[in-house]
């Protein structure tokens, strides 16, 4: 702990901390939300051509966003390498880091542009009507399109993110969002000399704004005064294989943990599938709240991160850990206030999607269990941003994925879909199995993070 931070008293130190917790979350909060919205808004303005245009853009994104979000959790790990740099003021390394994370990126995001042209087994393992699987993999061309794009972007997202500079990629991701609405409505209606694509143009649209928002922030860091010390433009590398695998080593654990947590909600959607439309439309809308609800706490995870290993680097790791648990706190807090929103107005969040008064009731039900596991959910990915800080992402992963398919989606179908523990309660039941899950992943990523934390405050004293 350093002179300045010792003579503050708790309480003086728990607001600094909140506020440079803040300072960082909040430029993340709403370029996380702007890049969320870009979904929304292709899903909104191909409905108004067609219901069939809707369904293709819908599909689209059941597949090509946990792809993006494997993708991306596997580059995160740029985040906490470049954080440790900088909090030690290691600035010269910074940049060979970058460089070979950018070269990640191109494989990543080829690689993702490939999973995503070769799609259409999925759709038809989906049994989707065969007059809609073209418009979808229409949809999902464009956006193949622009996977390489966003990979590169994430990579600077991270180092910039890593220098405790937020901002960029805030104003990037409403650049995009803004960028997003115009293109689609040339490419769905035919305008400038292009013909009308209907739903299709959505995915051409998003590609371009993803290659803008990645050309826009590579000038930002070009030439942006803050990042000429770590002379990421100075020179070009050629790959560099250990140093790639080192990155992949800490990334892969947390795109595989990202994505098998996103994966869960998909394959509760096929379960209940089943149960008729009206049964899926309230889970949807139950779904797509606590999407929205969790992006702030899924922020605040990610400045933590950044909160963590600066510390660490600085060769603070008692600051490390009072930094977690202060984000921990402020993600708790929000928890409170998310969850007694979601109670009080659950019936009228979902009248906001449907006016069908049977959806309307199943889905406020279902809002229920979505505010209850605000907690735990704030809690464990909280943790796991802390845990990205101190670079430990395997051990989390295998946590992760023990919680979501060992324990909460198995104790969801039995409860949900089988006799096993009395009469099925259907829905009910698979949101309570993901509460059991994620309370799970919670309680075992507390442990793994005061272990980690002691480990680090313990090898500090070792070398004093």
């Amino acid at each position: 702990m350093n002179t300045a931070t010792a003579t503050l008293t708790r309480p003086a130190r728990i607001s600094r901390e909140v506020r440079g917790l803040l300072t960082l979350a909040l430029p993340i909060i709403i370029g996380q939300l702007a890049t969320t919205a870009m979904s929304f808004v292709d899903a909104v303005m191909a409905g108004r051509v067609s219901p069939q245009d809707l369904a293709a853009v819908g599909l689209g994104n059941s597949i090509w966003i946990p792809v993006y979000l494997l993708m991306t959790g596997t580059l995160l790990a740029t985040t906490p390498k470049v954080a440790q740099r900088y909090g030690a003021g290691q600035f010269s390394e910074i940049g060979p880091l970058v460089r070979q994370s950018l070269w990640l990126a191109v494989v990543v995001g080829i690689t993702g542009a490939l999973l995503l042209l070769c799609a259409e087994p999925i759709l038809r393992a989906m049994k989707v009507e065969p007059d809609l699987i073209a418009p979808s993999m229409g949809y999902l061309h464009g956006i193949a399109a622009g996977m390489p794009a966003i990979a590169l972007y994430y990579v600077l997202r991270c180092f910039s993110d890593g220098l405790g500079r937020t901002r960029p990629s805030m104003v990037m991701g409403l650049c995009g969002l803004a960028l997003n609405i115009p293109l689609n409505y040339i490419f769905i209606y035919g305008h400038l000399g292009l013909p009308a694509m209907g739903g299709v143009g959505c995915g051409w649209a998003t590609a371009i704004a993803m290659w803008v928002m990645m050309l826009g922030l590579a000038g930002w860091t070009r030439w942006g005064p803050a990042y000429q010390s770590s002379e990421l433009f100075k020179r070009f590398d050629w790959p560099q294989w250990a140093v790639i695998k080192r990155v992949l080593g800490i990334g892969l654990p947390i795109g595989i943990a990202i994505f098998a947590e996103s994966s869960i909600f998909a394959v509760i959607a096929l379960l209940l599938g089943s149960l008729g439309a009206t049964v899926v439309s309230g889970h949807q809308i139950a779904l797509n709240v606590s999407s929205l609800v969790f992006m702030i706490p899924y922020s605040l995870s990610m400045a933590v991160t950044v909160r963590v290993g600066q510390a660490l680097g600085r060769g603070e790791p008692r600051e490390a850990r009072f930094a977690a648990g202060v984000g921990m706190g402020t993600a708790l807090a929000y928890a409170c206030v998310s969850c007694s929103l979601m109670l009080v107005f659950r019936e009228q969040i979902a009248a906001i999607y449907t006016p069908d008064p049977v959806v309307i009731h199943l889905a406020s039900m279902l809002i229920v269990f979505s505010a209850l596991f605000q907690f735990s959910d704030s809690i464990q990915v909280t943790a796991a941003g802390a845990l990205r800080g101190y670079q430990d992402t395997r051990v989390t992963m295998v946590l992760t994925l023990f919680a979501y398919w060992g324990v909460g989606l198995p104790v969801g179908y039995a409860l949900g879909l089988t006799d096993w523990l009395g009469e099925p309660s259907g829905p009910s039941g698979l949101w309570q199995g993901l509460i059991v899950g994620l309370s799970c992943a919670a309680g075992m990523l507390l442990v793994r993070l005061a272990r980690s934390a002691r480990r680090r405050i313990r090898a500090d004293k070792a070398r004093g």
